[in-house]
């Protein structure tokens, strides 16, 4: 059958009222919508927020409107560096500042691919890739790297939010704007035989006008600020003039060098123990490449215990609204019964999920406990969102395991909670991955 014709119609509605218990989730569905209607009543209490392993890491912060998710997240593990050398209860490093850098870098980082695919068709896949999203507010953990290492971090109380800053939109929606008019100038220019030398002497003064954007939207960055805070004993710390990269150095001391990608995509293209990278995904030209190393999942629940055992946060990205239940803050593959609400089944595995575009990052936060099973296996993971107290459970978040293997995808570790076979592999050059690849998505 080739059309829908009025016979089979009648056929499906016929197959339809046969199980009256579709009119009973129908009912349930229309008054209530399809989550509510098939949010298991257990869910809770096999969930519940105890975990045996666990790291006190001050406040929940709140990136309201904004897509700064991998920046809240490297950020508040960094302030916990901060909060243990100076003996802080809570601390937090400005997220407008490395927000201000990234947009900047991102602007160069477009315009240098606009020129670097100036003889490229209009109409191709890549330029259309380029040209869709160039200063979103997303990025991965290599690209906050090179941020960090070129501009440093600053406290909040030196650069705080704006109204741009917890609300990007209309900000994003201008720089897009004018980056796409400096994309058509730049590939007009090319076109008419205009030099590279030329056409970098006109991006020069593109980046002035996005530079300016950004001061009015965000604020200047400071160069550097006088730094001074009373611990939880009421001791005041001095601690003089700095720059941002001093500060860096002096009170979150993370060897940079140390910290890896390790991701799970059990796809045939991506074997495990080697490592990728994607074309076109990065923000300071200049600095490192996005790089992952691929192993099995059970390696990365293996790492993220050891390194929370040892009293360290755990950077991680995954597909946040798979099965979440914002209200308890729960991520959890048994949550919800769509199964039986539909009477169809889900057959899709991780990779397929990956493979036909059902799945990928959209979110990253941080793992600050973990509960073990007596044999060392991980049960559930407490979460540090940044979506502020009002979701989740005052902010505090609970992933169950098994919703980790399905739908987590990427963790920050240090390397050398790696087995020896996959920091060997971490020497390896990586596999150039296409743009539009799913582990190309930013958090």
């Amino acid at each position: 059958m080739k059309d829908i014709t009025p016979d089979f119609l009648n056929k499906l509605e016929i197959n339809f009222d046969k199980n009256k218990s579709n009119y009973t989730a129908m009912n349930a569905v229309a008054k209530n919508g399809i989550k509510n209607a098939c949010e298991r009543y257990d869910a809770k209490a096999n969930l519940p927020y105890s975990f045996n392993i666990e790291i006190d890491t001050g406040k929940i912060k709140n990136q309201k409107k904004s897509g700064r998710c991998w920046m809240f997240a490297a950020l508040n593990a960094m302030s916990y560096e901060v909060m243990e050398e100076l003996n802080l209860d809570d601390f937090e490093l400005s997220q407008s500042y490395p927000l201000f850098w990234d947009k900047l870098e991102k602007s160069n980082y477009f315009l240098e691919a606009i020129i670097d695919t100036a003889e490229t068709e209009r109409d191709s896949r890549l330029i259309a890739h380029l040209l869709s999203d160039p200063v979103c507010d997303g990025g991965q953990w290599d690209m906050f790297r090179n941020i960090v290492e070129k501009y440093g971090v600053v406290p909040k109380m030196y650069m705080p939010e704006t109204f741009e800053s917890s609300n990007t939109a209309v900000m994003n929606e201008k720089l897009t704007s004018k980056l796409r008019e400096n994309a058509i100038t730049l590939r007009r220019a090319y076109s008419v035989g205009e030099s590279l030398d030329y056409l970098r002497t006109m991006k020069d003064e593109m980046l002035s006008e996005i530079y300016r954007m950004l001061c009015i939207s965000l604020g200047k960055p400071p160069k550097e600020f006088d730094f001074g805070i009373r611990d939880k004993n009421k001791e005041f710390h001095d601690c003089g003039k700095l720059t941002p990269q001093e500060f860096f150095k002096k009170y979150v001391k993370w060897n940079l060098d140390d910290y890896v990608s390790v991701i799970n995509a059990p796809t045939e293209d991506k074997p495990f123990g080697k490592t990728f990278t994607v074309k076109y995904l990065g923000n300071v030209t200049e600095g490192h490449m996005v790089k992952y190393l691929n192993v099995p999942v059970d390696e990365l629940k293996r790492c993220a215990i050891a390194q929370l055992k040892d009293n360290k946060p755990v950077w991680f990205g995954c597909d946040v609204g798979k099965n979440l239940n914002r209200n308890y803050g729960s991520m959890d593959t048994l949550g919800y019964d769509y199964e039986n609400l539909f009477n169809v089944e889900f057959l899709m595995d991780k990779a397929e999920r990956l493979d036909y575009s059902e799945s990928q990052m959209t979110h990253a936060m941080v793992f600050t406990g973990v509960n073990i099973d007596s044999s060392g296996n991980s049960q559930r993971w407490k979460v540090e969102n940044s979506w502020g107290e009002d979701s989740g459970n005052k902010g505090w978040f609970i992933m169950s395991d098994d919703w980790f293997s399905e739908y987590l995808y990427q963790i920050l570790i240090d390397k050398k909670y790696l087995k020896p076979e996959y920091q060997r592999a971490l020497q390896l050059d990586p596999i150039i991955l296409n743009p539009w690849d799913p582990m190309g998505s930013l958090a």
